[in-house]
């Protein structure tokens, strides 16, 4: 039977047949019956439908004993083709032609789908099979013919209208949050509207005077370097004439008038001094400082970190630099090229700021030489689509279903495709990546070869997509050096290796920023920080560390990334919260299950 065939007439059976079978397999609880039912390499991704939390599986015996773990607690049944979605298809994933589908199941405690790939050439057993938690029943999110009739504040004579309501909800008189979420930024607020429509109270606090700063105060040039079609927020998408790569100013209004329209509460101005957790109460003392100067300890039963995966700028102990008579400055310090029109200007570093500092400095008139201090992996920005295909290239697709798509994929099945997505644009940039060798750019090409995709997982840092930065270092209209020829800095400049003195009127550092862990221990205590370990970067299970998911510490949680893992890690992260408030799941027996989790993991690598 070929692929045409297959898309044509038989797609719906064989899918529901394979569902039928598994859902018989899996009420036996007979292992080997399941594992029947998968390919020799087959893939499994749980999104807290069986374990309540992310958990990756990889083998039959490994997906078996996973499945059948879990049942006893939520008994997943009624798997069937999902209503109202994509339907199956054949389509290429990961250079296979696989037949694809979106199903539907529930267990006692939520309304679930998946994803369920058959190889064309063998539909009897799966390739991949991952499970996600949609809704829990009981607390559907009110939207669409769900939503709330507004009778409260609708035509109230005499009494409180909309924005009377709002700011009084906004006070937090006479009441607590149950969750705290600390940082405004896009991640915040999409956080905020996720557990509104969940009800569950909530606060953002943001030490910047207003919603979007974060965004609103960096470098005047400053774009996004992924496209529009991947960086949607939930519930409200941006608008179709929006360009493909939104400015700062953009994101920084979108981002204020989100939290206007979602109806999230913030307080700006605010600034998160410290918290501690009270055992006894279940509750965090979380102390906050008001733009009024005043303070308040707030009573939050769990706080999110939002205000990204890396923490403040590092402080520039480069040695040597105070040596230097011109102007010294980190790139966050940095806003535009202007003032240093015809400015000598060296800048250390050869990530995604440096980078994109020397260019607009460069453009501003100033002559600038890049410092290169380790290799960097570099991609032209059109190549880089390619990273984003699934959503650029299936607009037409609703991006729900996308989203379900792209967390079906495991670390394993990830790293595939972004060695597979290397190789492509290696191809795609040769010229390019020869002109900055010919300069003696020092290239990489990503942890293990999984290109800029496999840098942002490991350490968000240590990679460009080019905007035209590296044109201007391969033609040689940016300078390029190395930190290795430098003995030292000196009062006008560098003092290199060769004897030679690199004159500078100005350096800008682009030293990066401390691991978030580091402010955690400033926030929370280095006990705490110590129990929650590494954040962001890759985990045992090849999983990003601590994100999304609760950590040791009870009732603490971090997000961050960047706008898709915003949108769809989100509403993962809120119906985690919701089930510890309600009862279903608790913070001891969820971080009990991720540790065994673990170590079945440390022992399969073993």
């Amino acid at each position: 039977m070929n692929a045409v065939t297959i898309t044509k007439h038989a797609d719906h059976g064989l899918i529901q047949r394979w569902l039928l079978n598994f859902e018989f397999a899996l009420r036996s609880g007979d292992a080997s019956r399941i594992g029947e039912l998968f390919c020799d390499e087959c893939y499994w991704r749980d999104m807290l439908a069986f374990t309540w939390t992310i958990a990756p599986y990889e083998g039959n015996c490994e997906i078996a004993e996973g499945l059948l773990s879990s049942q006893d607690d939520v008994h997943a049944r009624n798997f069937s083709l999902a209503s109202g979605r994509t339907p199956p298809r054949v389509i290429r994933r990961l250079g296979s032609e696989v037949i694809e589908a979106i199903f539907a199941f529930e267990t006692d405690f939520g309304l679930c789908n998946g994803v369920l790939r058959l190889p064309v050439d063998d539909p009897t057993r799966a390739r991949v099979f991952s499970t996600s938690l949609t809704e829990i029943k009981g607390h559907p999110e009110p939207v669409g013919e769900l939503r709330k009739s507004g009778n409260e504040y609708s035509r109230n004579f005499g009494g409180d209208n909309w924005e009377d309501l709002r700011r009084n909800e906004q006070a937090f008189e006479g009441r607590e949050p149950e969750v705290l979420i600390v940082g405004a930024s896009q991640f915040g607020v999409t956080m905020a509207a996720r557990l509104k429509l969940l009800d569950v109270d909530t606060l953002v606090v943001d030490r910047l005077p207003r919603v979007g700063d974060s965004w609103r105060n960096r470098y005047h040039a400053l774009a996004l370097h992924n496209h529009i079609a991947k960086n949607h927020f939930p519930y409200i998408p941006f608008p179709a004439s929006w360009p493909k790569y939104l400015s700062k100013n953009m994101l920084a209004g979108w981002i204020e008038m989100y939290a206007w329209a979602m109806e999230c509460n913030v307080w700006t101005g605010t600034t998160f001094l410290n918290g501690e957790f009270d055992a006894a109460e279940s509750r965090w003392n979380a102390r906050v400082a008001r733009a009024d100067g005043s303070e308040r300890v707030l009573r939050p039963k769990h706080i999110i970190f939002a205000n990204g995966v890396l923490g403040g700028r590092k402080k520039m102990e480069i040695p040597g630099l105070d040596a230097f008579k011109g102007e010294a400055l980190h790139t966050e310090d940095y806003k535009t090229g202007g003032k240093y029109k015809g400015k000598r200007v060296l800048v250390l570093g050869a990530g995604t700021s440096a980078h994109d500092c020397a260019q607009d400095l460069h453009c501003s008139g100033a002559s600038v030489k890049l410092v290169q201090r380790g290799p960097a992996t570099i991609v032209n920005i059109d190549s880089a689509t390619t990273s984003d295909a699934l959503y650029v290239k299936d607009q037409n697709t609703p991006i729900a279903d996308l989203d379900l798509i792209s967390m079906a994929a495991t670390p394993t099945m990830i790293d595939q495709f972004y060695r597979m997505n290397t190789e492509a644009i290696r191809e795609m940039d040769k010229d390019l990546l020869q002109g900055l060798a010919e300069k003696g750019f020092k290239l990489d090409f990503g942890p293990d070869g999984t290109g800029y995709q496999g840098r942002v997982r490991e350490s968000h840092s240590g990679y460009y997509i080019n905007c035209g930065a590296s044109d201007l270092i391969a033609s040689g209209d940016i300078g390029l050096l190395h930190w290795e020829d430098v003995d030292r800095i000196v009062a006008d400049g560098l003092q290199m290796k060769s004897g030679e003195v690199e004159k500078a009127d100005v350096i800008m550092a682009a030293t990066g920023f401390y691991p978030q862990h580091e402010i955690v221990a400033d926030l929370l205590g280095p006990e705490a920080a110590r129990k929650i370990g590494k954040l962001w970067g890759l985990d045992v299970r090849r999983e990003l560390s601590n994100m999304w998911v609760e950590t040791a510490v009870p009732g603490i949680w971090f997000t961050g990334g960047g706008l898709s893992h915003n949108r769809v890690f989100s509403r993962y992260l809120a119906l985690q919260i919701k089930a510890r408030l309600l009862g279903i799941t608790s913070h001891r027996s969820s971080v009990e299950k991720g540790s065994m989790r673990m170590a079945s993991t440390i022992g399969a690598v073993i």
